[in-house]
């Protein structure tokens, strides 16, 4: 481990050097994702340095408890040692941590689609829920959520929803939320009191940025229309939504939120491009194979990853078997003990095939 912590602060030093070059300061995307790995390396040097201080003062403790005649030098040395050995064997483990190959698009920030699926007016409402939920959750992360398109539900919620969610760290939080999210309550509209099951399909994509995806515009129809609201009125006389079709691929998306149409299209645009991004990284993904399949989840779209019980009060995560009977407080955007408890588990893999 020493070694390759070596190799890390030298790649260090050097990319803090090639910062530093005039070609590299007016070349903006190289010198983005350099930026990026000096702050990503430099959270590893950090630790380095303060567990070579630790291993440093661990040996000069055992110096004096070898050489000094003095009995209560001695017993202070080995009260000190008693400390920091177990101090070492912590930051040892937070290293090991660190050294652990990152999803280079965790910082990314994201595009969430939420869809009502299986379960009509309830499954919209639900939908709705949902969004309410990250939308809370955003919040407490200090993230900020933008609404980009929305096709309303009859009886409230939503039929489908598309949001984009900017903060720190943002796909590394949320990338586990993709799936089939299945709901287990009584629908206000039920006069039996049976419970219903129904669904709400949700993608996270990390946002690509233009050097992710590189868009040829001769490639891409752009549509114009009125901005509808519920029941298809109008809610303006102008044509400001957009429409945009990525012809290669069939790919297509909109915007109505924004009443300017230059709004319209840059978010639109974005969808776009991370739509197609995301195609790019199932590719990637499919061809890591075993790797992958290791993971907490592949990310489908059509994987069935969490419940939500209203009678029991329960929330079951069924990728890691996670439950809690605190339904009010999830829905209030308290998830983060399912956020933690994946980071987790992929940590956990990931260290597993690093080490095979």
């Amino acid at each position: 481990m020493l070694d390759k912590l070596e190799a890390i602060r030298e790649r260090y030093d050097n990319v803090n050097h090639e910062l530093m070059q005039p070609e590299v300061m007016s070349d903006m995307k190289r010198f983005k994702s350099l930026n990026k790995e000096f702050k990503e390396l430099g959270k590893i040097v950090t630790a380095y340095r303060a567990y070579q201080q630790v291993l440093s003062n661990i040996e000069g403790a055992r110096q004096v408890i070898s050489t000094e005649k003095d009995e209560d030098f001695r017993e202070m040395a080995k009260a000190e040692l008693d400390e920091l050995l177990p101090e070492a064997d912590r930051m040892e483990v937070a290293i090991k941590e660190l050294l652990i190959p990152k999803d280079p698009n965790d910082s990314k920030d994201v595009i969430m689609e939420i869809r009502a699926g299986a379960g009509g007016d309830e499954a919209s409402l639900f939908a709705g829920d949902l969004q309410r939920m990250y939308l809370r959750f955003a919040e407490k992360q200090g993230w900020k959520m933008e609404l980009v398109d929305a096709m309303e539900g009859t009886a409230g919620g939503y039929k489908e929803i598309v949001l984009a969610v900017k903060g720190e760290d943002v796909y590394g939080k949320l990338k586990f939320e993709s799936g089939v999210h299945r709901v287990q309550r009584v629908p206000a509209t039920e006069t039996q009191g049976r419970i219903h099951t129904s669904v709400a399909s949700i993608v996270v994509m990390p946002e690509a940025e233009e050097f992710d995806i590189e868009l040829d515009m001769n490639d891409i129809r752009k549509d114009l229309f009125m901005s509808s609201g519920p029941g298809g009125q109008s809610v303006n006389t102008t044509y400001s939504a957009v429409r945009l079709t990525h012809i290669p691929t069939g790919i297509v998306a909109q915007c109505q939120d924004q009443k300017s149409q230059l709004k319209n299209f840059d978010k639109a645009l974005q969808v776009l491009r991370s739509r197609i991004f995301e195609i790019e990284l199932a590719k990637k993904n499919e061809a890591e194979g075993a790797i992958r399949k290791g993971m907490i989840g592949s990310g489908d779209r059509s994987d069935k990853i969490r419940t939500y019980n209203y009678p029991q009060g329960r929330v079951t995560d069924h990728r890691i078997g996670y439950t809690v009977y605190n339904l009010p407080n999830v829905m209030d955007g308290n998830i983060d003990d399912f956020v933690e408890q994946l980071r987790l588990a992929e940590s956990a893999e990931r260290l597993k095939v690093g080490a095979e």
